[in-house]
């Protein structure tokens, strides 16, 4: 006699129906807010900008580039060129620094492309993508962060220019509109170097491309020398060159001077620079993202 095999455990009461059992959804994940409001994605840009400032701080290489290289333009330029140019190293800082200002913040807007760069390549951005934030929020936090290296440079280059004898000649209001010109069209060139950065594969070669482009602006204009030494062909580039513009605002706000038209015309072309090349690096970078 046979006897049958009794299945351990409780029995669920009632008759079962045959074949296999569906399965139970699970709830569905509630999906992330890709359109956050105006006010919520500018909270979100100034915490990516800090992040961006505390690269700067915890990377030696980049801070001590961004407080030595103005130092080394001072002293290169001031006591290479002052006796020759000007006669004098005191005379030639006068008229060179505002134009160090210059050249110091320019270069330093290198430093967007190539830390965009660096983030795309590493897969930084591709994480912000998962995160519910605006799609332009990392782009806008890497720019907003870069206006602290701009800050820095000028005022490493006005301390130690006035350790080494530069006196501001002008009111303290005019000094100060400087400052922000400067910080305002270094604004506007960084999203020219932003573009290199979302369009070009490396870091290194945004270094490169950036210094092709900037060498004739930074070094084709009234910077080091006054354009009225510089061969007919060359001025004519110089006049309608905007980091002349700049130099020349720079020049009459720090040590007195007629100011209006240059400062009218540096705004001009800083707006102009942003109106082309912002539009392109927001369609570039959402392509690449």
């Amino acid at each position: 006699m046979t006897t049958a095999t009794v299945p351990a455990g409780p029995q669920p009461a009632g008759p079962q129906p045959a074949g296999p059992q569906p399965a139970v959804p699970e709830p569905a994940a509630r999906p992330l807010a890709r359109h956050p409001s105006a006010v919520t994605a500018v909270r979100n840009s100034f915490t990516l900008a800090w992040r961006s400032v505390l690269k700067i701080k915890t990377n030696p290489e980049d801070l001590f580039g961004l407080l030595l290289q103005p130092i080394m333009y001072l002293v290169l330029f001031t006591y290479v060129f002052g006796g020759a140019i000007a006669g004098g190293t005191r005379r030639y800082l006068q008229f060179s620094l505002p134009g160090i200002l210059v050249l110091s913040v320019v270069f330093a807007t290198l430093g967007t492309g190539m830390m965009l760069s660096q983030d795309i390549s590493t897969g930084v951005f591709d994480r912000f993508r998962a995160l519910p934030i605006a799609r332009w929020t990392p782009l806008a936090g890497a720019i907003l962060g870069d206006l602290v290296r701009y800050v820095v440079s000028i005022a490493v280059t006005l301390g130690f220019g006035m350790i080494l004898g530069f006196r501001i000649q002008a009111t303290a209001l005019a000094a100060t509109m400087g400052c922000l010109l400067l910080v305002v069209f270094a604004f506007a060139m960084c999203w020219m170097s932003a573009m290199l950065g979302v369009l070009v594969k490396s870091a290194t070669s945004v270094q490169w491309w950036g210094f092709l482009i900037m060498f004739p602006l930074v070094f084709g204009s009234n910077i080091l020398t006054s354009q009225a030494t510089m061969p007919g062909w060359l001025q004519a580039f110089v006049k309608v060159n905007p980091v002349t513009y700049l130099t020349a605002a720079e020049r009459a706000l720090l040590t007195g001077g007629a100011a209006a038209t240059a400062v009218e015309r540096s705004l001009l072309w800083a707006a102009g620079i942003f109106v082309v090349f912002a539009p392109i690096v927001v369609a570039a970078y959402r392509r690449r993202t």
